[in-house]
């Protein structure tokens, strides 16, 4: 049977790849509507995010990569960015991301 959560139970919620790897913590829910777009992920000291961004806080999980949310939750390996240099990379993306906010604006 399916169990229905509230999103606010889901804050702060440890996030694990598939892999059975810690990925970090859910920092916020993004919704489109009424979907669930995605879900930011900020990364915390001891997780495999950390190390693979350097010194950027996070990244945004496309909600259709998540396996299951639970006491957890998982999220599919795949959700792991590829080829990230560092904090230079997750820089570059940021402000692409936000020209692009503000030429919609």
């Amino acid at each position: 049977m399916l169990k229905v959560k509230k999103i606010t139970h889901v804050y702060e919620m440890k996030v694990f790849t598939d892999a059975g790897e810690y990925f970090g913590d859910v920092e916020e829910c993004i919704l489109t509507m009424n979907k669930i777009f995605g879900w930011r992920v900020r990364a915390t000291r001891n997780s495999s995010l950390h190390k693979l961004l350097g010194g950027a806080k996070g990244v945004i999980v496309p909600h259709r990569l998540v396996r299951a949310i639970g006491d957890i939750m998982i999220i599919s390996k795949s959700a792991i960015p590829a080829g990230a240099e560092g904090e230079d990379a997750a820089v570059n993306r940021s402000e692409s991301d936000s020209g692009m906010n503000m030429a919609e604006a």
